[in-house]
């Protein structure tokens, strides 16, 4: 089931993450991608993105900047933002405060490399993996970073999803003002694919717009 996160939860528990934004005049969806970037995907989800002229947010893992320079500067160079995602892809309960927080300073090494990376905005992007983060990590966090989260979890990861439940389910789901979560991984690579051009051609028809963070 794709999840959208109650206002309960959003509101009353971590009301300092950034779950939604504000509606605006120009009806807006705000698209990210977890877990790139990588050769096998990132570059098509770049493409089908342009068709539309649409902008999103990318939360990169470190290590995949490492090991892929090349992929991570064509996000750049199209005008989308890139956030963090740590550098290893961390399970918060499953590791360490100190651990965790290094891995996310070498993540942010990774980032500010390319000097296309606007370090000029007030706060950089973090986005916790699994969305798991906790009350004292997100007290340090927020010092430095805005925190995103979402308000429409796709599950395009899910390989036994159906791409076409998963297509309508998002396009339910979603609503001016929402924060998409998508991947550009391998896992995704089945549901994405189907997804997100016809995402975009919906919502693009129903003139919405798609903005980064």
């Amino acid at each position: 089931m794709i999840q959208r996160v109650g206002s309960i939860v959003r509101d009353k528990i971590f009301p300092s993450l950034t779950w939604k934004k504000e509606a605006t005049s120009i009806p807006t969806i705000y698209l990210t991608f977890d877990d790139g970037p990588i050769p096998e995907i990132t570059p098509w989800v770049l493409d089908q993105l342009a068709k539309y002229n649409a902008k999103a947010t990318f939360f990169c893992v470190g290590d995949n900047i490492r090991k892929h320079p090349e992929v991570y500067n064509k996000v750049l160079e199209a005008g989308h933002t890139a956030g963090n995602h740590t550098f290893n892809h961390l399970q918060y309960w499953k590791t360490s405060y100190n651990k965790y927080l290094d891995n996310v300073k070498v993540c942010d090494e990774q980032l500010v490399s390319n000097p296309l990376f606007d370090t000029d905005r007030k706060k950089p992007l973090f986005r916790p993996p699994h969305g798991q983060v906790g009350k004292q990590m997100i007290h340090t966090l927020k010092e430095k970073y805005e925190i995103i989260m979402w308000h429409v979890l796709t599950r395009d990861y899910n390989k036994n999803f159906n791409e076409e439940k998963c297509l309508a389910t998002a396009i339910k789901l979603t609503e001016d003002g929402s924060i998409v979560v998508f991947h550009d991984s391998i896992k995704a690579e089945k549901n994405l694919r189907y997804v997100l051009p016809r995402f975009l051609e919906h919502f693009s028809k129903k003139g919405y717009v798609f903005a980064s963070l």
